[in-house]
Parts: structure tokens; C-alpha cells; sequence
């Protein structure tokens, strides 16, 4: 591998900027289909698009600013060094693959090579890392790491906030990263570089870059849609078939609801169930609108969005 370019003092626009020229550990996921957060759609948006979006959460937030404590926690833990990596790295034989590390994990006695990665998870997300378990898309994305750097494995370190510190070790998986790169390869070359859009897949990170492309309708303009018949068909099957299984579910959470009772928890062999009386406080916009029209008007905020409705032609 090599260091495409230094991230000391590098602005996050250009980091940003640099990560467009190639695919990153996080994109692989996404491309493979493994990622809860983004489509293969959303990545190649993002990689044919000149615009930088600087789009940040709390989330990524907390995760930037405890990369250093949970290097730290994995230091004390292991008795292993590490180092910054200080860089975008590309791979020299696929040069399309690009790599933003954590760590280097440096001195290590037996002379092989490793990375860490450094991942901050909500308590919510706990069961994903039960019995030696790490979620998929973190797999895929050490994987990228060992396709670029050519080490022997990788640690991932997880702090869940106030439960516990998980260290895991991914070990080099070649027919994996020779898949990995193959893939990779293609929608680099076959839908950023050509320009073709890759198929939908169902994801909401899908609908939502979909949605945002097309935010706006012109009801002026109508088109004769092509090859759609038996999709639509299908989704017709899907909503009568989503309609029965909704029902059903509905059905089972009855009977279990008929034995709990006025009981708050309900205890199976298998499962802890629990049906709970909550309170909230909704604002009556209804009487408000009626009552204080200035009010409601003042504090009302107007928003659109496209409904797609599908009906039998007449």
C-alpha cells in the first residue's frame, strides 16, 4: 500500500473530497449490501457528485471524539502499542481501494502486521456483540482494510457505553477479500465510472437518496412508464401479503395480551414480554388552529414530500 496523502491538518471538506476518488472500508459494506446505514444507490450518488455533503450526528460525534480513550482502553487491556496512521492509504494493486486506518498496532512480538479499529456503540446495539459476535458490516470493513494494507489481521476494540470494553480480532480471510475486491472492482468501474446507476435495493437509505435526487413533482408532466408491469404486480402481491402477516402478528400480540392481563411483564421459557403503560403530552393542533390561528400559524412549519400511490389503470 501506499499513503495517497497526510491527514495532519487535512480539512474535513478535502478529506471528504479525497475519499470520492476510490472506495473506503465503510463503502464496501455498503456496496455488498451489509450496511444498516447506507445503500450501494447512496455511495454511488456520493461518488459521481462534485458536492460535498458535511452531513454529522451525535453520534459520529462521540465516536470522533472517543477514538482516543478507546485506543487507550485497548493499550491498558492488551499490553499492545499503537500508533496513529495519520493518512489515506490506497492499494498499489488495486488502486481503486482506499483506506482511512485508526491504528497501527506496532511492536508486536510474533512480527506480524495488524491494525486497530476503534468503534463507540449505543447500549441498544449490545446483542450484535453477544458471544464473540461482530456485526457484519464491520467485518466487511476489516476485510477492506487487510485487502489494502496486506497485514495479517485486525483488532476491533467496541466501548458500550456504560455496559462494557469488547476487543476482537479478525483474522486475514483471503477468498473473502478476493471476493471483496471483485465487487469493489465492478461497481467502481461498471457504475461510478459509466455512470450507471446501480439497482435499488429496498434499503431506506435508498428511498431517502432517492427522494432527496427527486424531492420536487411537476404536476405538468406525465410519462409512459416501460417494463414495470409485473414489478407492480408483485408489489400488489407484497401488500396483500404484508396486510395478512400484519394481521397475524396482530392476532398472536392479542392472545398474549389477553393472558397478561392488567400484568405489566409476561415471562415465557423463551421470552421476556412486556406491555407497559406509558404517558406523553401531544399538542392539540386541531383546537389550537381553532382557538390561536396567529399562534398556530406563527409556530407551524410547512413541509412536502412526494406520495407514491399505485392504482389499476381504468
Amino acid at each position: 500500500m501506499r499513503r495517497l496523502i497526510s491527514t495532519v491538518n487535512l480539512s474535513r471538506e478535502e478529506w471528504l473530497r479525497v475519499r470520492k476518488t476510490g472506495l473506503t472500508g465503510t463503502d464496501a459494506a455498503c456496496i455488498c449490501g451489509l450496511s444498516p446505514y447506507k445503500s450501494a444507490f447512496a455511495v454511488y450518488q456520493d461518488k459521481i457528485s462534485s458536492e460535498i455533503e458535511q452531513f454529522d450526528n451525535e453520534a459520529m460525534r462521540q465516536g470522533r471524539d472517543m477514538e482516543e480513550y478507546v485506543a487507550k482502553r485497548f493499550e491498558e487491556k492488551t499490553g499492545m502499542k499503537v500508533r496513529r496512521a495519520n493518512a489515506i492509504f490506497q492499494s498499489e494493486e488495486h488502486p481503486t481501494l482506499l483506506a482511512d486506518f485508526d491504528r497501527f498496532i506496532v511492536g508486536l512480538q510474533d512480527g506480524k502486521k495488524a491494525g486497530l479499529e476503534c468503534k463507540t456503540v449505543s447500549p441498544y446495539s449490545s446483542e450484535k456483540w453477544k458471544d464473540g459476535a461482530i456485526p457484519i458490516h464491520y467485518q466487511i470493513q476489516v476485510q477492506h482494510y487487510l485487502a489494502v494494507s496486506g497485514y495479517d489481521c485486525w483488532y476491533v476494540a467496541a466501548l458500550i457505553f456504560g455496559q462494557e470494553f469488547i476487543i476482537r480480532k479478525i483474522e486475514r480471510d483471503e477468498e473473502l477479500i478476493r471476493a471483496l475486491i471483485v465487487i469493489e472492482e465492478r461497481f467502481w468501474n461498471e457504475n461510478v465510472v459509466k455512470r450507471v446507476m446501480p439497482d435499488p435495493d429496498g434499503s431506506k437509505s435508498c428511498t431517502e437518496q432517492i427522494a432527496k435526487q427527486y424531492f420536487k413533482s411537476d404536476k405538468e408532466k406525465s410519462i409512459e412508464l416501460m417494463g414495470v408491469d409485473e414489478d407492480l404486480r408483485r408489489r400488489e402481491e407484497l401488500v396483500g401479503l404484508i396486510d395478512k402477516l400484519e394481521k397475524e402478528k396482530a392476532a398472536i400480540e392479542q392472545k398474549v395480551q389477553l393472558q397478561m392481563e392488567d400484568a405489566a411483564y409476561g415471562i415465557s421459557s423463551e421470552y421476556r414480554v412486556s406491555w407497559v403503560t406509558t404517558e406523553s403530552k401531544r399538542l392539540d393542533t386541531k383546537k389550537l388552529k381553532e382557538e390561536q390561528p396567529d399562534m398556530y400559524n406563527q409556530y407551524s412549519n410547512i413541509s412536502s414530500c412526494r406520495r407514491f400511490t399505485v392504482k389499476h389503470a381504468a
